[in-house]
C-alpha cells in the first residue's frame, strides 16, 4: 500500500485485484466493487481485473495463468467471486476451475482462512434452528488452508487387478499447525477468550499431532481458555447449542465441512464472507457460497456475502476498521429495514419484508453507507 500526499494531506492508495470468476460470482462483483469504493473514500483504490476458474479455462486454457498469479502477488488484496460450473465438470482434475483457486491460495501462502458465522438479528427466523438457539450468534472458524488432505501427496486413482483405487494423503507438519494455532489464539484473545480446537485424535495420528502442538502453543496464551473437541462432536454441537462457541480452529478438510454447517445457522450461504490471509497480511476475500449457475444472470443472487467479504478486506488487509464497521452497519441497516433477497425471505413470505434483487440489495447498502457519514 502506498502513501501519497494530496492537497496537503496524506491519502492512502491500495491495489485490489478483482477476480469475478464464474456464475453469480461474476454477476455480483460489480456491485461489490461499487460498495467498496464508497465505503472508504479516504483510500484511493486501484482495481485490476483478471480471470480465474472456468472463465480462465475458456479464455486461456488453464484455471489460472501465471500472469494472474503475478498480479495477485503484487496486490494489497484480492477480491474473488466464485469459481466452477457443470460445463467444466468432465475436465481432468488438474484442469478443473477449482484448481485455479487452490493454486492461488498455495502460491500466496494464504494459510489462515477466517470464516465468521454471524446472525444478523432480522434473520433469526431464516435460520434452520429455533431463533432462541441462534440469537446473537457470533462464531469465528479459523481453518488451516494450505495443508492437509487437499494438498497432500501422493494422491490419485490407479487401476489394478482389484479394480480402481483412489487415494489421498492427509499430512500436517508441526510448523503448519503452530502458525494457524497462533492466529486462532490471537483472534480469541481479541474476542471472548475461548478457543475450541477440532480434531479426530482418537483415530488419526496426524490429528494427534495437531492436538499436541495446539496444546503446546496454549502455554503462551494463558488468558485464552482452550478446549479440544472431536470433529463429529463439534458438528453435533454446532446444531445443538451453537452459542457455546466463540473461536474454532481446525484443519483444512474439517474446516471446510464445519464452516458450511455453521453457514446454515445464519440462514443462508449468501450471508457468509471469508478471508484467507498470509503472514504478511495480504489476503484473498471471497464469499463462502458457490457459483449457483441455476440462478446466474437473473438478478436474484444475494450480494451480501461478497459485500461482507469486502468489509473483511478493509479490516484485515487495508487496516481500515472504521470503514469495515460502517459497511457492516450498512448491511445490518438494510436488513433491519426489511429488505430481503430470495434466499433469506421468510418461509411464510412475511408482510413486513420486501423482496429485492441483487442490484436492489447492493443499492440499499450504498444508500445506508451514504447516510452513515
Amino acid at each position: 500500500m502506498d502513501l501519497r500526499r494530496a492537497g496537503g494531506r496524506v491519502s492512502r492508495r491500495a491495489r485490489i485485484l478483482v477476480l469475478p470468476g464464474d456464475g453469480i460470482g461474476a454477476e455480483i462483483m460489480p456491485h461489490a466493487v461499487r460498495v467498496l469504493e464508497r465505503a472508504c473514500p479516504d483510500i484511493e483504490l486501484d482495481f485490476e481485473y483478471a480471470s480465474i476458474g472456468g472463465a480462465a479455462l475458456d479464455s486461456d486454457g488453464v484455471p489460472v495463468t501465471d500472469a494472474t498469479l503475478a498480479l495477485a502477488r503484487a496486490a494489497d488484496a484480492v477480491l474473488l467471486g466464485a469459481v466452477g460450473g457443470p460445463q467444466w465438470d468432465d475436465l481432468p482434475m488438474d484442469r478443473r476451475p477449482e484448481r485455479g483457486l487452490l493454486r492461488l491460495r498455495s502460491e500466496l501462502d494464504l494459510f489462515a482462512n477466517l470464516r465468521p458465522a454471524i446472525l444478523f438479528a432480522p434473520l433469526a427466523s431464516a435460520s434452520s434452528l429455533k431463533p432462541e438457539l441462534v440469537a446473537d450468534l457470533d462464531i469465528l472458524i479459523v481453518r488451516e488452508l494450505t495443508g492437509g488432505i487437499y494438498f497432500g501427496e501422493p494422491r490419485g486413482v490407479t487401476v489394478g487387478n482389484g479394480g480402481r483405487r483412489g487415494f489421498n494423503t492427509y499430512v500436517y507438519e508441526e510448523r503448519e499447525i503452530e502458525r494457524i494455532a497462533r492466529v486462532a489464539f490471537d483472534l480469541a484473545r481479541k474476542r471472548n477468550g475461548r478457543l475450541v480446537s477440532v480434531d479426530k485424535a482418537n483415530v488419526l495420528e496426524v490429528t494427534q499431532l495437531w492436538r499436541e502442538v495446539v496444546t503446546e502453543v496454549a502455554a503462551d496464551y494463558t488468558d485464552v481458555a482452550l478446549e479440544h473437541m472431536y470433529v463429529d462432536n463439534a458438528g453435533m454441537q454446532l446444531v445443538r447449542a451453537p452459542r457455546q462457541f466463540d473461536v474454532l480452529v481446525t484443519g483444512n478438510m474439517f474446516g471446510d465441512i464445519l464452516s458450511d454447517v455453521a453457514a446454515m445457522l445464519t440462514g443462508s450461504l449468501g450471508m457468509l464472507p471469508s478471508a484467507s490471509l498470509n503472514a504478511g497480511g495480504q489476503g484473498l476475500y471471497e464469499p463462502v457460497h458457490g457459483t449457483a449457475p441455476d440462478i446466474a444472470g437473473r438478478n436474484i443472487a444475494n450480494p451480501l456475502a461478497t459485500i461482507l467479504s469486502a468489509a473483511m478486506l478493509l479490516r484485515y488487509s487495508l487496516d481500515a476498521p472504521e470503514a469495515a464497521e460502517r459497511l457492516e452497519r450498512a448491511v445490518a441497516a438494510a436488513l433491519a429495514d426489511g429488505l430481503r433477497t430470495a434466499d433469506i425471505m421468510p418461509q411464510d413470505g412475511g408482510s413486513e419484508v420486501t423482496r429485492v434483487g441483487t442490484d436492489g440489495m447492493a443499492n440499499a447498502v450504498i444508500e445506508r453507507l451514504e447516510e452513515d457519514r
